[in-house]
């Protein structure tokens, strides 16, 4: 039902004769989904939507992806870092990220892929919080994503990244500083000290050095902000506001109430899955997206983008793609992660399809290789716009934690059939340590 609500409330969104049908549909999706009902309701990842697209944009052509000198020297490895020789014509950022009076901090943040939420990555989070890396998740649901479908601009996610990398940003970046801000920022009728570490006083089993996510305060986002992000947010298969193209689009400033953050002490790392990584890249940019240049370079040293698609290919999903594609980030760490061993010809029809809507050459993604969702060519691509970018190749790891989510079996039943059976994720234990120790 949820997913039945969301589908007809895009395609009508921009009908001026039945926007009112637009909002019911919204209203009813919001109030039965809800937070964590959304998340047992709806299996979440981009393909649901992206193929979809890619079925009414493209009749694709049933041959093999050509030959793309760029991945010449790639060899398909458990580990592997590959240093590839490209010609690049991008703008450059000018000032880069670098601000002398700011330390690195090696904490992190973590943007989650489209149509998923915190409560997907926490996990990963927690895994990396505990070998020392203090990290948070971008605290949204996975339902702050609809304004954003069918290649809508992306400012609603960039004001939720910019707002949890100011806050993570304004906390110094190891364990036992994280315990001191926390009992001087959090509300002490609800938190306490407990053997040196900060607890909540109903649960004193919960530390905050095992979950800094505590530092990271909420943000007010309702039904009304929802459904007029959804009608106005520009861009997209219809050309909300006139153009999908991102220098075109007209200026929308997305709803929300965001708590203005301390003044940062110092910078800290993004780690970016699958969408979010390439949205990662728009938010470093000195440049105007959508009307407002958001500069976190200023504020991030790192990246690492986990089978994030890269390479620019047909429709208007990636406009976005190649607007970030035309700057190279100078003064930020980059590090792109890509996944082989799920072949498009024999990994079930959502990996075909996906590879096929990541495809810059429309075939029918049954030649390629990478992680189930991302083809490793698109993963790697970042190299061809980035050149000081590295690029890691990991061999049998997957895109998503498809078996832990509901919905999986049903969305990507092979997928989720291998991962239960152990075949690993990035986020899986040993995988993110051959990507967390670059950090």
């Amino acid at each position: 039902m949820p997913l039945v609500c969301y589908s007809v409330g895009f395609f009508i969104a921009r009908s001026n004769v039945i926007r009112v049908v637009t909002s019911v549909c919204l209203v009813i999706a919001f109030t039965r989904t809800t937070g964590t009902g959304f998340a047992k309701a709806c299996p979440r990842h981009l393909v649901g939507f992206t193929v979809a697209t890619h079925r009414v944009q493209n009749k694709v052509n049933k041959h093999q992806p050509p030959h793309l000198p760029y991945l010449q020297s790639i060899q398909i490895s458990s580990l592997k870092t590959t240093t590839v020789d490209t010609k690049l014509e991008a703008i450059p950022s000018h000032q880069g990220g670098s601000i002398p009076s700011l330390p690195n901090i090696r904490a992190a943040v973590i943007v989650p892929g489209f149509l998923t939420g915190k409560d997907e990555f926490m996990p990963l989070a927690k895994s990396l919080t505990s070998k020392g890396i203090p990290t948070v998740v971008v605290p949204m649901p996975n339902w702050h994503w609809l304004p954003c479908l069918g290649g809508r601009s992306m400012r609603p996610m960039l004001e939720r990244i910019d707002f949890t990398v100011r806050h993570l940003a304004a906390v110094a970046g190891n364990l036992r500083d994280f315990d001191r801000e926390t009992l001087e920022s959090l509300d002490e009728s609800k938190f306490t000290e407990s053997n040196g570490l900060i607890v909540p006083k109903e649960s004193r089993n919960v530390a905050s050095s095992d979950n800094p996510q505590l530092l990271i305060p909420d943000f007010d986002y309702n039904v009304f902000d929802l459904y007029q992000d959804f009608r106005y947010n520009p861009g997209g298969v219809f050309k909300v506001g006139g153009s999908a193209e991102v220098e075109e689009y007209p200026l929308w400033t997305p709803k929300g109430t965001f708590k203005e953050a301390p003044e940062p002490m110092g910078k800290v790392a993004l780690i970016g899955h699958s969408a979010g990584g390439w949205i990662c890249r728009a938010y470093l940019s000195q440049r105007s997206y959508g009307g407002k240049s958001y500069r976190g370079s200023e504020l991030v040293h790192s990246l690492i983008t986990l089978g994030s698609p890269h390479g620019n290919a047909p429709g208007p999903a990636f406009k976005g793609v190649e607007w970030v594609n035309r700057e190279r980030l100078d003064g930020v760490r980059v590090l792109g992660v890509g996944g082989t061993g799920y072949k498009g010809d024999s990994s079930g029809t959502l990996t075909k399809n996906s590879y096929a809507f990541c495809c810059p050459f429309r075939t029918d993604g049954s030649g390629y290789d990478g992680d189930g969702v991302t083809p490793i060519q698109s993963a790697l691509a970042i190299k061809e716009y980035v050149p000081d970018a590295e690029t890691l190749m990991l061999d049998d790891v997957g895109h998503f934690c498809w078996s832990d989510v509901f919905g999986g079996e049903t969305v990507a039943p092979e997928l989720t059939k291998s991962h239960r059976e152990g075949r690993p994720w990035y986020g899986d234990d040993p995988v993110l340590d051959r990507w967390a120790s670059w950090l």
